[in-house]
């Protein structure tokens, strides 16, 4: 399993919100690229990072910063929020991300989806924001009537290869991943890669995930419990192996 350390970004800063709500916030570097450079030291190869003025404002506020981020680390970095234009998409793409993370947009417009997978291949993502099993969009401040595995098996059957699937009740609570719903998601498309986001904080976590025995569970995002000091790095991809 692939452990991919998370940047979230707001005004220029690494933060983490608790719950995804911007009003609660906490300020751990305001040096992301440097940032990036540690988790690279600690043993990192892959970054996830949320572009989090985007998500919320619709389109894309820290492109130029993730764009060096790429440059200066040299790690595979996948890329979300706001990512909801084709001119959005090209602008990361142009920056080097291994994969754009496409979320709101996926339930909105399956058409340009599935038009950015055809000119794009595995560098679209789709990452769907769950809370009681039901799509959570607009940076988790509007939950859908559609079922994240039926949203996941459209997106599957657009040629989408990668899903970043987050459990909004556990993520930066620190209590371990949702385990039933990350196996249900990769039962309901095991053609896809999926990354587990969401509460990951310990290697018990990460060693419970291995545990569920689903191949195409690919990789873990964690976040605050690295901030935090909970764990480290170097104990998180142990733990993966």
């Amino acid at each position: 399993m692939i452990i991919l350390p998370a940047i979230d970004l707001m005004d220029g800063c690494c933060v983490r919100l608790r719950q995804g709500r911007a009003d609660q916030r906490t300020v751990y570097s305001q040096d992301p690229v440097a940032q990036a450079l540690a988790f690279r030291a600690q043993g990192a190869e892959q970054l996830h990072v949320v572009d989090l003025d985007g998500a919320f404002a619709g389109e894309p506020r820290h492109t130029a910063l993730i764009s060096r981020i790429i440059a200066e680390s040299g790690l595979k970095v996948e890329v979300g929020g706001g990512l909801r234009t084709d001119a959005a998409i090209a602008a990361v793409m142009e920056a080097g991300v291994a994969r754009a993370i496409i979320g709101t947009r996926a339930l909105e417009d399956t058409a340009a989806l599935a038009r950015w997978t055809e000119a794009y291949g595995d560098r679209i993502a789709v990452g769907i924001d769950a809370r009681d099993g039901f799509v959570q969009t607009k940076g988790w401040v509007e939950t859908s009537s559609v079922r994240a595995t039926d949203l996941a098996r459209r997106v599957a059957d657009l040629g989408v290869k990668t899903l970043i699937y987050t459990d909004t009740a556990t993520d930066g609570m620190l209590g371990g991943t949702n385990l039933s719903a990350m196996a249900e998601m990769a039962d309901a498309v095991p053609c896809m890669n999926i990354i587990a986001s969401g509460g990951v904080s310990l290697p018990e976590h990460v060693a419970a995930l291995v545990a569920l025995g689903r191949p195409n569970l690919w990789g873990a995002i964690v976040g605050k419990a690295l901030y935090e000091g909970t764990t480290t790095l170097p104990a998180m991809l142990a733990a993966a192996q």
